[in-house]
């Protein structure tokens, strides 16, 4: 076997050396040659130009072996006196060349051509780090020459397509985004798009492109677009398709105008009817919504039936004598018992005329759908809820109700029922009875919403329940801002506007402002809809951008596509709202990219944006913002708490935080999230633990009740409950207790309260961070924190495409951007909006280490795609990133 082995190995030997060997032998008889013949030429055979190296005229390609068919390589060089392959790093053997030799007529030079075959099993018997290459080498009498390495790979198309479109029904001008990944394939295959299984032409037909990444995008869908759509996959191999998707185009249907009214009919009526043909449903698209006929009387309310017999007069006229006399008993008996008491409302306990507590007993509406949320709605008088609160009454001097309007105005439909803590205790059931329509002479008015007591006359101070604080209409900020870009921020809101480097043109600035409406949104929520965050302005309006800008917004929703469908929304010049998109959509005109804290938004155009949340399940949840603040009143003895449920958004918070300031409000304990469901049900607040022998609290006021409505619609001012605790003695100056928010069926949250009353002795808790908060406006370099030489060489690396993944769709996946990425396609440089994205994501961590690790994991996995040489030099160029801050 040794022997074998060492034949085997002399034989390997031979081969390599064999054109080196047959070079040899040619150099030897040249030299023989010119001794005899006196340095005369060389033969003719040997083309040679002394002191010329060989020049290749034909070097090899790149090849595919398909199927089993060999493939040739080829060379051509002048001069040469030999030409061999070498593949892999090994001579092949001179037997397996085929050589030609012609002359070139301009020169006087003779070419040589020389030929190798290359089969399927040599390729696939190779195992090297690299692919299969082969090259040719020259001599000539000066030296050799190299040609470039050409790589045979085996050439395939696997069978199933990697993603299939998907079918789609769409309503007529939206947007159609169908997503194809073709099979793996060497070479890479090309993708073609049928309809109904003809070809798609996007250079005739401009609503349609096909250059995004294999995809296929209708910006504005027609009825003509519907059809069974098919991605196409080709290479020199195969070609593969698709499974069909079926898009649907659909018309919703709307109404015609309303025809004229007919004539007056024998009953007094007239008729008009519309049709649902402007235009009529189409593919499956909704029905008009509301009537196709409407009737009214035409005589306006004069007509007068047929009475068919006297008997009828005398019933009608009997019926209207009995209602006339129920209406005089009526107002007989008011005026008596009027008469009989000063006050509005019967007493029977004096302790109501020391400012006594009441319960209030809210007949609240449950019924229809549990998030169709309108408060002119009319109560079910089958279900009922109770609210402990403080109803205050003055001085009996004064004989006059006192409590306040704002109580009752959210819920002007709801009816109240007073009952004194005398008759609690007897079990009494007569109760005198107020309804919300009708306080307006008992209850007084007037904008003074503050937290500032009143003192009837040294009696109990008095503090509101379920009220609202006074606001600012607005905050704002404003910066001057270039070509270099930069970063406006409102401090301690959550919102911010991120202008990249280069959107506004060289030699301008402009000066920016934001601003977030702190008054009455002027988005009005319709049916189920609310509003998620503020309404937030950036402009002017009428500046054009080049490249788009990102508005980061805060939200208060607990982010789920199964249980939320959240949009974003614009107002008009008109003061109208649109919808610009769903967060979930496919568009080219906008992005969307929801965190579970903010949404971060690409635009090209400044306005007045929002997010609203249309709830699919009950199960939809707004995250809520409690906490407890607490203050001295003027009674020395009493001290005040004060417990804010408001939106998750930091603005919202921070508008609570500045009005307590204003009253002199302390913050308690810190700020907890509440998950509120849109399950309907209310939410309860209530005071435990409270010192038996040091502290009390009013009776019947330590618990309250918040209908569901009033908390799931609380984004237009902040909600909040308050509470009156009285110490029994002037030296007692620290207060424990525990404050529960809990909604009925859902979540809970016990804040702990553990303070002194007295301002010196009291911890300060902090609002808020620091952390943006100096500097609100930012321009230039430092305003973003990828270095901008950086920033240009990863656009320059991952904007060209590449067949090996290593593109900025890959850079787009590594930072959890997985949607709508045809956006990115359109745009001049993908990769500079995705790094746009990820500054306004990463505005105060500036985590650089999380980018470096994407790019060097991007790195990592092209090595595995790539041959070694190409890797080493990527791995080198990512770690120079990683040394300047990456």
């Amino acid at each position: 076997m040794g022997r074998a082995a060492a034949a085997g190995g002399g034989a390997g030997a031979a081969r390599r050396w064999l054109p080196w060997l047959g070079l040899c032998f040619w150099a030897a008889g040249a030299a023989a040659a010119r001794g005899t013949d006196n340095g005369e030429a060389l033969p003719e055979s040997i083309p040679s130009a002394p002191g010329t190296l060989p020049h290749f005229i034909e070097e090899p390609d790149d090849a595919y072996i398909v199927k089993s068919n060999p493939i040739a390589l080829r060379c051509k060089a002048r001069p040469a006196m030999q030409i061999f392959f070498k593949c892999n790093g090994e001579w092949v053997h001179q037997n397996e060349h085929v050589s030609e030799e012609s002359l070139d007529e301009s020169s006087g030079l003779k070419v040589r051509e020389v030929f190798i075959n290359v089969t399927r099993q040599q390729v696939e018997d190779f195992h090297g780090p690299e692919d299969y290459w082969c090259q040719c080498v020259a001599w000539s009498h000066l030296g050799t020459s190299k040609s470039r390495k050409a790589s045979v790979r085996i050439a395939y198309l696997r069978k199933n397509f990697e993603q299939d479109p998907q079918g789609r029904e769409v309503p007529i001008e939206g947007m159609i985004v169908l997503h194809c990944r073709p099979p793996e394939g060497v070479p890479a295959a090309e993708v073609e798009w049928l309809k109904n299984e003809e070809p798609i032409d996007s250079e005739q037909d401009e609503n349609i492109d096909t250059r995004a990444d294999h995809n296929l995008i209708i910006r504005q869908a027609r009825l003509s677009d519907s059809g069974n759509y098919t991605c196409m996959a080709a290479n020199i191999v195969a070609k593969r398709r698709s499974l069909s998707a079926t898009v649907v185009v659909y018309v919703d249907g709307s109404w015609e105008v309303w025809s004229e009214w007919s004539v007056c009919s024998p009953e007094c009526e007239h008729l008009r009817i519309r049709e649902c043909t402007a235009p009529a449903p189409r593919n499956g698209g909704k029905f008009c919504e509301g009537l196709s006929q409407e009737s009214e009387n035409c005589t306006d309310g004069l007509c007068i039936l047929g009475i068919e017999n006297a008997s009828d007069i005398a019933l009608y006229s009997g019926l209207g004598a009995a209602v006339v006399a129920v209406a005089v008993l009526v107002i007989g008996v008011t005026l008596y018992r009027r008469s009989q008491s000063d006050y509005g409302v019967d007493v029977i306990d004096s302790s109501a005329l020391t400012g006594g507590f009441q319960t209030f007993n809210f007949k609240t509406v449950r019924q229809g759908n549990s998030l169709l949320l309108n408060s002119s709605m009319q109560p079910d008088l089958a279900v009922s809820r109770t609210y402990s609160g403080p109803i205050c009454l003055q001085d009996p001097l004064d004989k006059e109700l006192m409590t306040e309007s704002s109580l009752f105005n959210p819920l002007s439909d709801i009816k109240v029922k007073v009952q004194s803590s005398f008759m609690v205790s007897l079990g009494v059931s007569e109760r005198a009875e107020y309804h919300g329509k009708n306080h307006s002479g008992t209850f007084p008015h007037g904008n003074n919403r503050s937290f500032t007591t009143m003192h009837p006359r040294n009696k109990t101070p008095y503090i509101q329940n379920l009220s609202s604080l006074p606001s600012r209409t607005e905050l704002r900020t404003t910066g001057v801002f270039g070509h270099l870009g930069g970063r406006l921020v409102m401090p301690n809101t959550g919102v911010s506007l991120l202008i990249p480097h280069g959107a506004i043109p060289e030699e301008n600035s402009w000066e920016i402002y934001m601003s977030i409406n702190q008054g009455e949104p002027s988005l009005q929520s319709d049916g189920s809809e609310v509003l998620l965050s503020p309404e937030v302005t950036c402009g002017p309006p009428d500046i054009i951008v080049t490249t788009p800008f990102a508005l980061t917004i805060p939200h208060c929703a607990d982010v789920s596509s199964e249980h939320w469908n959240i949009h974003l929304k614009k107002r008009t010049q008109q003061g109208k709202w649109e919808e610009v998109m769903s967060v979930e959509d496919e568009s080219t005109s906008c992005y969307c990219l929801l965190d579970p804290f903010a949404c971060h938004v690409l635009l090209d155009s400044f306005g007045t944006y929002a997010l609203t949340g249309e709830p699919i399940t009950d199960c939809a949840v707004k995250q809520l913002k409690v906490a407890v603040f607490g203050c001295m009143s003027c009674n020395s003895l009493d001290y005040h708490l004060r417990v804010y449920c408001v939106d998750n958004t930091p603005c919202a918070f921070q508008e609570v935080v500045s009005d307590e300031r204003h009253h002199g409000g302390q913050l308690l304990e810190e700020p907890k999230l509440l998950h509120f469901k849109g399950n309907t049900f209310s939410l309860q607040i209530s005071v435990l633990d409270i010192p038996p022998f040091l502290w009390r609290i009013k009776p019947f006021t330590a618990c309250q009740e918040v209908p569901f409505s009033r908390v799931w619609c609380s984004n237009r001012q902040p909600l909040h409950c308050a509470f009156s605790l009285e110490r029994y003695t002037p030296t007692t100056t620290q207060l424990s207790c525990k404050i529960c928010i809990r909604q009925l069926k859902g979540h809970e949250q016990i804040l702990q309260v553990q303070t002194s009353i007295l301002e010196s002795e009291r911890e300060t808790i902090t609002f808020f961070a620091q952390e943006d908060s100096t500097f609100p406006a930012q321009t230039g370099p430092k305003a973003f924190k990828i270095p901008y030489s950086i920033r240009q060489r990863i656009c320059a690396t991952f904007d060209t495409p590449n067949a090996k993944g290593k593109d900025w769709q890959m850079l787009a996946q590594k930072n959890s951007i997985n949607r709508n990425l045809s956006y990115f396609a359109t745009q001049s440089s993908p990769s500079a909006v995705i790094l746009n994205l990820w500054e306004a994501r990463h505005q105060h961590d500036g985590d650089l280490d999380s980018l470096a690790c994407a790019l060097e994991e991007i790195g990592r996995t092209h090595t595995k795609l790539s041959n070694i040489t190409e890797s080493q030099l990527d791995e080198a160029d990512f770690n120079y990133s990683r040394q300047n801050g990456l």
